[in-house]
């Protein structure tokens, strides 16, 4: 199970942990966020060490501001608190398993 933070736990979850830590910034009402959440499950009990996280934009619009996402499905990747990378919009399965390594 993954996961869901808000603007008041993204400091503790995503922030403070240490290695990578994948944030799905999606919105219920999104199809391309639909589409991508059984890939992220998938890669969250296929992948031990990285965590996988969503957060809602719809009920966190702050987050989503403060990292600037403008379109969703949106993926950040988080290092010792910071951003190292991101995808934007829908990705095959494959294609996300290659942006979780070149980030580890």
């Amino acid at each position: 199970m993954i996961n869901a933070v808000t603007s008041a736990t993204f400091e503790q979850d995503v922030l403070q942990k240490e290695g990578l830590v994948l944030v799905d910034f999606w919105a219920p009402w999104c199809g391309p966020c639909k589409m991508l959440a059984p890939l992220f499950e998938e890669l969250n009990n296929e992948i031990e060490d990285v965590t996988f996280i969503k957060l809602n934009v719809d009920e966190n619009p702050q987050m989503a501001a403060r990292y600037r996402v403008a379109s969703i499905p949106t993926l950040l990747a988080f290092k010792n608190g910071q951003v190292v990378d991101q995808v934007v919009g829908f990705r095959p399965k494959e294609e996300l398993q290659a942006f979780i390594e070149r980030n580890k």
